[in-house]
């Protein structure tokens, strides 16, 4: 691998910048210029709610027993607004400026890069021979973050998922680092803005367990640091979950999470199962096989960053509800994962190739459904299948060519060593001969 052309990372932080900046300016140009907007419109959700939080009437307040001493809304007065109300009460300066929330989420994006640097070079990088090849590399894995297109537009197009993208990896970077009470915390939050991330608590508890005297896990668990991490993870998330509560009472719960946990999405997206929701809806008894559960059980002893990849990966493929902003959900794991896989740059450019075509067969129909009105609903769920089995294929590979070890597999000095006697060797086999 050729570093020499690598840029600082400074330079790839200010093109990160500047195009996210760029997009922002043009998506209020674009905006107000054209029929189909560049900002999604769950950007516009965040921003109603906020302004119904913000400016209660009679039919719009706060139910929760704390709201009678406050002058607050109820964000879910915003049809659609599954959200914590956090969200609604961080986005409330889009009064005044209307694209504040679209800059702190390419903010939280320039961070998420920050600390994936960081996590390379103090975790994933750690044996390489020089500081100069360590630093590089970890630029240019850092980079297939913050450069890639789909990244950067969903969050400057007003997606949130940035914000969670932002505590997840703050979570891993703690727990990496061994400092438990603050991966607790994070996770508690994490699990507060999004449900899906309590599945890392498993791992979290095998990582303790791994560093732990204790030889049965089970008995490891109920051990100080174990039992420490499990109480503050869940106290952290159920103390901002009675907060909120306290606030803005049941409509709260009834949105942010029981919302979720029966959520049934009749309308078209990439898991196979819209189509069997579609023809049996309203009617209950349509679900999936539950992806937490499933994630839930992949706890297995390898390491923590390629544990939370998979876990996440499985979670999204076999959900009942997916899009495109689920992708970042595992995505921001993909630079930390990429130097442990002994994968050929053809073979890697086949798996994103694969990944991405399955998608576009996908979004093909999805336009003639969408935009043209057309009824292929049968053609639809059978893209929705190509699509989990392309996605599954992919992960199986991932599986089976990543790297354990502690090394990088091409920055490996036993096996550098071991390919160059071979090669010396044979040389000389050849010379006597």
């Amino acid at each position: 691998m050729n570093l020499q052309h690598v840029p600082q990372f400074s330079t790839i932080l200010a093109i990160s910048v500047a195009i996210r900046v760029a997009l922002i300016v043009y998506s209020e140009w674009h905006d107000s210029h054209s029929a189909v907007k560049y900002t999604d419109v769950d950007y516009r959700v965040f921003t109603d709610a906020s302004n119904f939080l913000l400016a209660p009437t009679d039919g719009n307040r706060a139910q929760g027993v704390l709201a009678p001493f406050f002058i607050l809304g109820d964000p879910y007065t915003r049809a659609t607004y599954r959200y914590t109300p956090l969200l609604a009460l961080f986005m409330s300066p889009t009064a005044i400026f209307p694209s504040f929330g679209k800059y702190i989420f390419a903010l939280c994006d320039i961070l998420c890069g920050i600390i994936m640097r960081r996590i390379l070079l103090s975790k994933v990088l750690p044996h390489t021979s020089t500081a100069t090849t360590r630093d590089r590399l970890a630029t240019l894995y850092s980079s297939l973050y913050l450069l890639n297109p789909l990244v950067f537009s969903i969050s400057t197009r007003g997606s949130s998922e940035a914000i969670l993208s932002l505590a997840v990896l703050l979570t891993l970077n703690a727990a990496l680092h061994e400092n438990w009470t603050l991966a607790a915390l994070f996770l508690g939050f994490s699990t507060h803005w999004k449900i899906y991330p309590f599945i890392y608590g498993v791992p979290c508890l095998v990582a303790i367990h791994s560093s732990s005297k204790e030889t049965s896990f089970l008995r490891s668990c109920v051990h100080g640091r174990a039992m420490r991490f499990a109480v503050m993870s869940s106290l952290a998330f159920i103390s901002l979950a009675a907060l909120c509560f306290s606030f803005w009472g049941p409509p709260f719960l009834d949105h942010t999470y029981l919302y979720h946990l029966g959520r049934r999405d009749h309308r078209h997206n990439f898991s196979p199962y819209f189509y069997l929701t579609y023809l049996t809806y309203p009617d209950p008894g349509s679900g999936s096989v539950p992806p937490e559960y499933i994630s839930g059980l992949l706890a297995f002893r390898v390491d923590l960053v390629f544990t939370w990849f998979i876990q996440t990966s499985v979670f999204v493929l076999f959900n009942k509800v997916c899009t495109s902003q689920y992708f970042l959900w595992y995505m921001h794991f993909l630079p930390l994962i990429a130097p442990r896989l002994s994968l050929s740059a053809k073979s890697s450019a086949i798996l994103f190739i694969g990944w991405f075509a399955s998608q576009g067969l996908w979004l093909a129909d999805a336009y003639r459904l969408e935009f043209l009105g057309e009824m292929v609903f049968m053609g639809l769920w059978a893209r929705s299948l190509i699509y989990v089995l392309s996605h599954g294929t992919i992960l199986v590979i991932l599986l089976r060519f990543y790297n354990v070890s502690d090394q990088p597999e091409e920055l490996n000095p036993t096996k550098i060593e071991n390919e160059t006697s071979t090669l010396k060797h044979g040389s000389s086999s050849r010379t006597k001969t």
